[in-house]
């Protein structure tokens, strides 16, 4: 068990070592396996790339962000042109049509609303206004279309969960409540965590993912 100390220096560690941040100007905290993250950045990207690499750290139980977003005077941008990146994004993205999405933009603030068959067209589509130039945040309130009917879906969705051997399958209990599946047991990491969760919206129909697993050390 590390302690807060270990935890924080790791932390800022793994920030340094991430070359698509500048870890100078963030701050770090850790009390009990609560990480913070604090300071800015000049974009959203590294932002995120920020929480990704904090969520690498062993020992790390709960993350919060607290870092904000401020963009070079010369890189700052339009709503307007923001909202037509975007769009523009969207229609070249292999996987995605833009029609189906609404995107709105507030002081660089991107909104996505709409609805789509997979989750990870919905991941798609937030990975894709991630990388816009002048985004601040994104919040992603795309919905999946509900096609669940099989009654052995529960029985699949272990099944998936058997076959990454990365996890301790049987640590985990798979709860199946209509559209929505709950998650709960004892894991050992964040990639973990991630590998359990993508295995539950790999399948089709599934709208809504509760995460109720924690991470033990």
């Amino acid at each position: 068990m590390k302690t807060d100390l270990q935890l924080q220096q790791d932390v800022l560690t793994e920030l340094k070592w991430e070359p698509s941040i500048n870890a100078a100007h963030i701050g770090v905290e850790a009390k009990d396996g609560v990480v913070t993250l604090s300071g800015h950045v000049n974009s959203f990207t590294e932002k995120w790339n920020a929480e990704r690499a904090a969520k690498r750290v062993a020992g790390v139980k709960v993350l919060a962000i607290d870092i904000e977003v401020n963009i070079p005077g010369s890189e700052k941008q339009s709503d307007t042109d923001i909202a037509t990146a975007i769009r523009n994004a969207l229609k070249f993205s292999t996987y995605i049509y833009p029609e189906s999405l609404k995107v709105e933009v507030d002081n660089g603030l991107v909104t996505l609303t709409g609805e789509v068959e997979w989750n990870y067209l919905k991941e798609a589509a937030e990975d894709t206004v991630r990388f816009v130039k002048g985004v601040k945040s994104v919040i992603n309130l795309i919905s999946i279309k509900s096609t669940l009917s099989a009654k052995n879906v529960k029985a699949d969705i272990e099944a998936a969960l058997k076959r990454r051997a990365q996890i301790e399958a049987q640590n985990i209990q798979v709860v199946v409540n209509g559209d929505e599946v709950t998650l709960k047991g004892n894991i050992h990491s964040w990639p973990e965590r991630r590998l359990a969760t993508s295995a539950v919206w790999s399948v089709p129909g599934v709208r809504k993912v509760v995460d109720r697993m924690n991470i033990t050390y």
